[in-house]
């Protein structure tokens, strides 16, 4: 169902399927699985099916639809949320029910989407793990933060979600799970009303089964919002409208193993021998600049710097109502010089120009989205080295669930375009996914 979310958006516009009908799908679904996989922070089916009856009953008047009409989406439980509980992954911020949405719950709503519950959090987005397992394998990781949209979306259980990062928060939790997750440009989308960590990296994000999913969702979501000075006025991108064209030539890739390239598993390494090889002469290999040796200290250096700002209300509350990993990072920034964190917000701008080159001569970056597999064991969310540093330069980046390792759990490859090219970094993506299924029928 989750896969052909176009094709089910068209028969709930035209009527043929009610969106009670659909949610009533997904409801049995959640129904089914959750008790293993535990994705959900917050699920009211009775809440979920009154939304999809006024969806209907506004439907029958023949008024316009919006683009997500009567599609259910899952929203991370850092994003505030009108009358239903957000809680941020945090016994510290139980039961704390806010007055207000947040400005993409907002959008989701004037699309026409249905809110289908809060997907868990990783602790206040950050690195101490949720009650999500993953999908694929309940005895490992499904990444994090965002695990519970990536798990949702993977098990089935919603067709769409959304999450943030900071680090590698969709990419990495969409590589584990086998989804299509998707990191817009910094600023392309507003985090009004979202749990700011470090606002210098942080970014919202989506989840879906395809590229095509990924770019409707996110389509519906950008643009501009006076509240949230990260994003800037300019022309809708037309997300989905150009990841659903050819593009005028087959696009050329830039194979780029990164400073950290050892990290990755010997899975990895053959998988990516074996794409960039039946890709031919579309895939060339190059080294990063020089800079990019540094990045994962420097996004270390702003994002605790900004954390230990941002949560020191936490912080205030007792170290012991939080995890030691957060309690050590808060502490970590709150120590750091202040010379150090003002020299490190001129690199986003240094890493970005730094790619100028690569992108003159190709179209999209490709590297892996994680160092391998989740890893075995729920106490961890994973490495996310494969990540902080497009984070950092503000890049698009996309996980396609492509590889699958021996013991046949996904394995992602991340794509990477240049700041603001969101449109054709999804369009590079979705012919790459066509490319892949053709090789993988052959």
């Amino acid at each position: 169902m989750a896969a052909e979310i176009l094709e089910l958006r068209a028969r709930i516009a035209s009527g043929g399927l009610k969106a009670v009908e659909a949610i009533g799908a997904w409801r049995a679904r959640i129904e089914a699985v959750e008790e293993r996989v535990g994705a959900w922070a917050w699920f009211d089916a009775g809440h979920a099916l009154e939304q999809a009856r006024a969806r209907d009953v506004y439907r029958a008047t023949g008024r316009p639809l919006g683009p997500l009409h009567g599609l259910p989406v899952g929203v991370k439980d850092v994003i505030d949320t009108a009358g239903i509980p957000t809680e941020n992954g945090t016994a510290l911020d139980a039961g704390r029910v806010p007055r207000a949405d947040a400005a993409v719950v907002e959008r989701l709503k004037a699309a026409g989407a249905i809110v289908m519950g809060k997907t868990v959090t990783a602790e206040l987005a950050f690195m101490h793990p949720g009650k999500t397992t993953n999908p694929h394998d309940e005895d490992r990781t499904p990444g994090g933060s965002s695990s519970g949209s990536a798990a949702a979306v993977a098990s089935g259980m919603v067709p769409l979600a959304i999450g943030t990062q900071t680090a590698g928060s969709v990419i990495r939790p969409a590589a584990f799970c086998g989804t299509v997750g998707f990191k817009p440009s910094f600023g392309a989308i507003s985090r009004r009303g979202v749990l700011a960590e470090a606002p210098t990296l942080d970014t919202i994000g989506v989840f879906a089964r395809d590229v095509a999913g990924a770019a409707l969702l996110a389509d519906a979501l950008f643009g501009h919002d006076p509240q949230d000075p990260a994003t800037v006025p300019a022309p809708p991108p037309r997300l989905l409208e150009t990841a659903s064209s050819e593009p005028p030539v087959p696009p050329v890739f830039a194979f780029v193993r990164t400073p950290y390239w050892a990290r990755a598993d010997s899975e990895t390494h053959a998988a990516f021998e074996e794409l960039t090889v039946a890709l031919g002469e579309r895939c060339f290999a190059v080294d990063l600049p020089e800079p990019f040796a540094q990045a994962d200290e420097i996004r270390r250096r702003i994002q605790f710097a900004e954390l230990a700002k941002c949560f020191h209300r936490y912080a205030r509350q007792g170290r012991d109502g939080l995890s030691i990993e957060l309690a050590e990072a808060i502490e970590e920034g709150a120590s750091m010089p202040a010379r150090d964190y003002i020299a490190a917000l001129d690199w986003p701008a240094l890493l970005e120009a730094a790619l100028e080159p690569i992108f003159h001569r190709a179209d999209a970056i490709l590297t892996p989205a994680a160092p391998g597999v989740a890893p075995t064991g729920l106490d961890s969310t994973g490495d996310p080295v494969f990540n902080g540093l497009w984070t950092l330069a503000r890049t698009p980046a996309l996980t396609l669930p492509l590889f699958a390792a021996q013991n046949d759990l996904p394995m992602g490859v991340q794509l990477v375009g240049r700041r603001g090219d969101d449109a054709r970094l999804l369009r590079t993506a979705r012919w790459l996914e066509a490319f892949a299924e053709a090789e993988t029928r052959d």
